[in-house]
């Protein structure tokens, strides 16, 4: 597919990455909660939180939303999205991935940028619940990582996932945290630091043979923690092995589902592999759009809804209109 041309024009003041990204991620404020939260127990005896929304009783199509590194289904830009999706007669279904539901996972290893295990436990039990015919997926920066890499590393996904949507993604991980590592995001290494050795210390609490105080105090970067819990605790040689097999970048060919990949040029967590243009100019299914601005899950506009909402609800539902006319 070429390039989608985008029609996101930020305001003014939000032309700076910085400003909107978190001016998102921290002032916004959405209206909107879930109905009901359920607990799905999982295989290895471990379990995940998932945030409902039902349209009505029933409904045959929901989205599924994935979202990022330290983040929660009750984040802005999951509320954000909810909202959008559930006004315009979607099912909702918001995954907390391992410990990100405010009580820590049973097991020593919790999430990561590659667990597709998770998700595809998530979507097997939507269909036995529901029986959805159409299901929509959207991540958000992790969440899109895992998402696409889902997509593109399994040969037989539901017939039922018509689209998908990343926002804000890291396509290679270990060229992103080089990123993250520079001067200017500073401030987002040093809340994502913190957020996560609080994690690991409470971890170390229930799993003192695994993880000792020290080795956590040690930890001044995100990727000394994935060299000592992440890569470790999920069956990774070592951090740069995690990221090597991760990164969705290496299975972006192998999608076969409309998937659209929207990255601000601006963002300052990506690395210009996350603009994966020769890719998406010639496949049939990857489409990416690159507004100028949006930084991190940014894409303010002068009213309620971002333009990452609308946007993705415009292409699945584009999606959803191109396969129903073409079954008439």
């Amino acid at each position: 597919m070429p390039l989608i041309k985008t029609k996101y024009k930020a305001p003014a003041f939000f032309r700076n990455a910085h400003i909107s990204s978190i001016y998102a991620a921290t002032l916004r404020k959405v209206d909107f909660s879930f109905i009901c939260q359920n607990r799905i127990e999982l295989s290895d005896g471990d379990f995940l939180d998932l945030e409902r929304s039902f349209y009505s009783p029933q409904n045959n199509k929901i989205i599924i939303l994935l979202h990022g590194l330290a983040g929660n289904a009750n984040r802005p830009y999951m509320l954000g999205m909810a909202k959008k999706f559930k006004a315009k007669g979607w099912d909702v279904a918001s995954m907390n991935f391992r410990s990100c539901s405010g009580e820590m996972n049973r097991l020593y290893r919790s999430y990561h940028a590659g667990a597709i295990e998770d998700l595809e436990a998530i979507i097997a039990h939507l269909q036995r619940e529901n029986k959805y015919s159409e299901i929509g997926l959207v991540g958000f920066s992790l969440g899109g990582n895992l998402m696409m890499k889902y997509l593109g590393e399994q040969n037989n996904i539901p017939s039922e996932i018509k689209s998908a949507v990343a926002i804000s993604t890291p396509c290679d991980l270990g060229a992103s945290l080089k990123e993250l590592d520079k001067t200017h995001n500073f401030l987002y290494s040093k809340r994502f630091i913190k957020n996560l050795k609080k994690e690991l210390q409470l971890r170390q609490t229930h799993f003192p043979s695994e993880i000792s105080k020290e080795e956590i105090t040690q930890c001044n970067s995100l990727l000394a923690i994935d060299e000592l819990y992440t890569s470790k605790a999920h069956g990774f040689k070592n951090a740069s092995d995690y990221y090597k097999k991760c990164s969705c970048i290496g299975f972006l060919p192998n999608i076969k589902i409309p998937t659209l990949l929207l990255n601000a040029k601006n963002d300052s967590f990506l690395s210009p592999n996350s603009y994966p243009v020769e890719l998406a100019k010639n496949s049939k299914f990857l489409h990416l759009e690159i507004p100028k601005h949006g930084g991190h899950v940014g894409f303010i506009q002068h009213k309620n809804a971002y333009y990452q909402e609308e946007r993705t609800l415009e292409f699945i539902t584009q999606e959803r209109s191109r396969i129903l006319e073409s079954i008439k």
